[in-house]
């Protein structure tokens, strides 16, 4: 049986944030190099799905926790198409035309979306300063991309953004229910298996699609191999095991809303990192921090979570259970 251990869950929620942003530009100097976001997205479910398939024969019970019932398909199918395929292909589109700052603002609506299905679409109760929460997260956002700076934005770059927040916000959902019936490390892994295969499929009907010349290109003054190898691992592998094993701790609601600290840390990574057109002013500063209190207020602001402990999901017929059926920092 695993306890719930909301501090261990916002720990990791945090810690996958932080690596998440810095994967938004070093993504960004990717695509920069001449990379097309769907290469982009192939090679990230590729070699995240390859990884996560060797760690899951090397680490007990092994190969049997990758055993998958036909009822499970459509669940598996559909969390890894929407968090693992759609969610960083539309995001890639987003800020190859767009600041890092403003595409993120655009995906990061999705908490708002996941808030609204819970409260309509389950019927779970809140506090009232769970809204307030999200829009003064939403308002911070806003002052962190100065929209208003930014009236002529890319119309495609808007649409990929706005559909990278609806496909995020499934993806949180389904992930609630997903841990529920598997544990993490299998989970992902046949996540990113079906992320992988639907960019081949995409790669395959996309007739005169990018080539591979950018890959003996540097970008940033880094070779572009090894910035895909952080996009693969400290910006796929690592962070997507965190967000899915903390949802066994934290309800989707407020996984995604501790999620909305990532734009932040983006800016400010990319204003490091990338410098020119990322450079934060103060209004953005200040918008950061509005953020981060608003993130605060709504996390506060949910009920307090059943204190039963939560089954641990079956991994083999005889009930071995892995380490890493329960979620931790290192997964």
């Amino acid at each position: 049986m695993t306890t719930r251990n909301p501090a261990l869950g916002v720990l990791m929620v945090l810690s996958a944030s932080v690596l998440f942003a810095v994967n938004g530009t070093v993504s960004k100097l990717v695509l920069r190099a001449g990379v097309e976001a769907p290469q982009l997205t192939l090679i990230r479910a590729a070699g995240a799905f390859a990884g996560l398939l060797l760690l899951s024969v090397l680490v007990r019970p092994g190969v049997r926790r990758l055993r998958v019932s036909v009822r499970e398909l459509p669940l598996l199918i559909g969390f890894g198409l929407a968090g693992f395929f759609l969610t960083p292909m539309l995001y890639f589109t987003a800020i190859s035309r767009l600041p890092v700052g403003i595409g993120l603002l655009f995906e990061y609506t999705a908490p708002l979306l996941v808030a609204l299905w819970a409260r309509f679409g389950q019927h779970q109760r809140a506090r009232p300063r769970l809204w307030l929460g999200l829009a003064a997260s939403l308002a911070g956002l806003a002052c962190v991309a100065e929209v208003w700076g930014a009236l002529e934005l890319d119309g495609l770059g808007v649409l990929a953004g706005l559909g990278a927040a609806v496909v995020l916000a499934c993806y949180y959902v389904l992930g609630a229910r997903g841990v529920q019936q598997r544990d993490t490390l299998s989970l992902t892994t046949w996540a990113f298996g079906a992320s992988a295969v639907a960019g081949l499929i995409t790669r395959a009907v996309t007739v005169g699609g990018g080539g591979w010349e950018p890959f003996g290109e540097r970008s940033g003054g880094v070779p572009v191999p090894l910035l895909c190898a952080y996009v693969v691992v400290l910006g796929s592998i690592v962070p997507f095991l965190l967000v899915s094993g903390s949802m066994r701790h934290l309800p989707a609601t407020s996984v995604s809303i501790l999620g909305m600290a990532e734009p932040v840390i983006a800016s400010v990574v990319a204003w490091l990192a990338i410098g020119t057109g990322e450079a934060l002013t103060p209004v953005q500063i200040a918008g950061g921090l509005v953020v981060l209190a608003g993130v605060a207020l709504a996390e506060t602001a949910r009920l307090p979570a059943p204190t039963a402990p939560l089954p641990d999901p079956p991994v083999s017929v005889d009930h071995e259970v892995s380490p890493l059926g329960t979620p931790d920092p290192a997964r």
